[in-house]
């Protein structure tokens, strides 16, 4: 492949921290990040819109770090924007690399080459799946149980529309601890709405980390949404980082009766 996307400074495709931690968690955020290579520029949009939904998910990382400390717990997360590429869409999809993000155009993902894609795959979506699948494939050898947590997060206001829901579970074929999960989130004290398989839901063709690591393996697993206006600030990390880390210990504890 003729065409490089990464420098050999720039940071690898994916975080990684404590996989070899015990817990039977682990903890993958696809959208964690809003970085772009320095090859691809801006990708033609001014700096605000890669700070929005479009680029990242907003907050998602700071939470999902705070529940993998206090599970310890191992963390995988994507470090690059899913403007570059959707690490939690199959490549096979047009919307892997979208041109058009809520109503933004993507000036820098028109009309780029079979050889570009390619870069994209190879040397940011391949590497993510492939550490979380080196993960999972070393808890199987070992016997160890596994639980799969997705962390996301959802935009406040989705085309001019205010969303209520303060958190959302979501899940495909297998909702036996998803279903566990909402129960316990929507016990939390303060939470007035929490959406069950809304205003998103898991399918294979909008989804991979589920679907793939997660049902194909026949593991536990749960994709989580928060609001990124109650996570933007380090205060609301804290909250609901304490929060989703009771959530799913309480999930946990429902299904195989273990307490921690």
């Amino acid at each position: 492949m003729s065409f490089r996307l990464l420098a050999a400074d720039e940071p690898p495709a994916v975080l990684e921290v404590g996989r070899d931690r015990p817990s039977p968690f682990v903890i993958a955020v696809d959208h964690a990040s809003a970085r772009i290579p320095r090859r691809l520029g801006s990708l033609g949009l001014p700096a605000a819109e890669l700070e929005r939904h479009i680029a990242w998910d907003i907050g998602a990382l700071e939470v999902a770090r705070r529940v993998a400390a206090a599970l310890d717990a191992p963390l995988l997360a994507s470090n690059y924007s899913r403007l570059v590429i959707d690490c939690n869409r199959d490549p096979r999809v047009a919307t892997s690399i979208p041109v058009i993000g809520e109503h933004t155009e993507i000036p820098g993902n028109v009309g780029i080459t079979a050889e570009e894609r390619t870069a994209r795959r190879v040397e940011i979506f391949e590497p993510y799946h492939a550490a979380l699948r080196a993960v999972l494939d070393a808890r199987a050898r070992a016997g160890q149980r596994t639980i799969l947590v997705t962390q996301h997060s959802m935009t406040d206001v989705f085309k001019g529309a205010r969303r209520e829901m303060q958190a959302a579970v979501l899940y495909n074929r297998d909702r036996r601890f998803a279903g566990l999960v909402l129960e316990a989130l929507r016990q939390e004290p303060g939470l007035t709405l929490v959406g069950d398989n809304e205003p998103y839901f898991v399918s294979d063709a909008t989804d991979y980390s589920v679907p793939v690591h997660g049902e194909a393996r026949g593991l536990p697993h749960v994709e989580i949404e928060i609001r990124q206006d109650l996570i933007t600030a380090a205060a609301g990390q804290d909250e609901w980082g304490a929060r989703i880390t009771r959530v799913l210990r309480a999930a946990e504890q429902a299904m195989w009766g273990v307490q921690r």
